[in-house]
């Protein structure tokens, strides 16, 4: 027996209403992707989250009555189990940082193809994360100069497995990869990946990756 294919239920947030149909236009040429609803500003996105409770959301951040980052706050704080996605046209580190902080699973920029928007899309909600290129790569940059997203947090004791895997994070692999290089499930993989969330002290994959390179656990002992 063929089981239905699972549906991602998607939010779009941005105060433009161009924008907003043209990524509904493509969303819902996807067969796994339906888009609930729109919001315009920060507050009315909380409002909908708390109402439709959406899969993910995709989140401008720069928006009238309440920006994109404080809705990120409030949706996280609420409890929701509800999948962020940053999606705007704006790298600065004052946008990044607050919004990863906020509870953002992924960053993009507007730039960002289609096809890699849906990517995004699905590994969301899978529990991975997204970055544009550029923003991995101001990641990079802020953490080797000692300027990473402020969290101080105990090593606590990472198996061998589980330094493999994260260093498969810190290098932007998606589980799929990491499994793959390492001959385990994709299953495995999440389940290391929740026990070193959790032995951190961290709540997301990309702080995860930001702890490995400012540990120098990206080489192999």
């Amino acid at each position: 027996m063929i089981e239905p294919e699972e549906i991602i239920k998607v939010l779009i947030v941005d105060d433009h209403q161009v924008v907003r149909q043209g990524l509904r236009t493509f969303l819902e040429l996807q067969k796994d992707i339906s888009v609930i609803g729109e919001a315009d500003d920060g507050f009315d996105a909380v409002e909908m989250v708390i109402q439709l409770h959406p899969d993910v959301v995709l989140m401008d951040l720069v928006m009238p009555r309440m920006d994109g980052i404080t809705a990120t706050q409030k949706i996280h704080a609420s409890g929701s189990t509800t999948k962020i996605i940053a999606l705007t046209s704006f790298s600065e580190d004052d946008k990044v940082f607050p919004a990863i902080q906020a509870g953002a699973s992924s960053y993009l920029l507007k730039d960002v193809s289609p096809d890699d928007l849906v990517d995004a899309i699905r590994a969301v909600h899978h529990g991975e994360a997204r970055l544009h290129p550029d923003i991995t790569r101001k990641l990079m940059e802020q953490v080797y100069h000692g300027k990473s997203i402020p969290q101080e947090t105990s090593r606590g004791e990472l198996t061998s497995r589980e330094l493999e895997v994260i260093r498969g994070v810190a290098m932007g692999r998606t589980n799929r990869e990491i499994a793959q290089e390492l001959f385990i499930s994709e299953k495995t993989v999440k389940t290391h990946i929740s026990n070193m969330l959790g032995k951190l002290n961290l709540e997301h994959r990309t702080q995860l990756a930001i702890y490995a390179i400012k540990n120098n656990l990206t080489e192999a002992e």
